[in-house]
């Protein structure tokens, strides 16, 4: 069981995708996102598994991310959030998101 203190040092903000480049280095298809997580946590970047969501689709749109996990390095890029999705048998990764707009940055409580 976790607790209610180790819930809440995972640092989980809405983050808008601003842009969304192929990544062919990749052992699994995913895209190179690079998302605005607000004024204090600014640009970050990305490897997502997510790549049955069409480039036009993602751009623009909000995203959960987790920007407190140290860096990752994936096929020499360094992903530097987590993009947060919920698992399905057959779509793979779905992403969670907000269903109203909200600002960039924002926690997720």
């Amino acid at each position: 069981m976790a607790t209610i203190d180790e819930f809440q040092r995972i640092d989980m903000r809405v983050g808008r995708v601003l842009s969304v480049r192929e990544f062919p280095e990749a052992r699994k298809p995913a895209w190179q996102l690079e998302i605005d997580f607000g004024p204090e946590i600014g640009v970050k970047r990305s490897s997502a598994q997510i790549t049955h969501y069409p480039r036009e689709a993602l751009e623009g749109t909000l995203v959960v991310g987790v920007v407190n996990f140290p860096p990752r390095r994936i096929a020499g890029f360094a992903s530097e959030v987590l993009v947060l999705g919920a698992l399905d048998e057959r779509n793979g990764v779905v992403l969670l998101r907000p269903d109203n707009d909200c600002a960039p940055g924002a926690r997720i409580a």
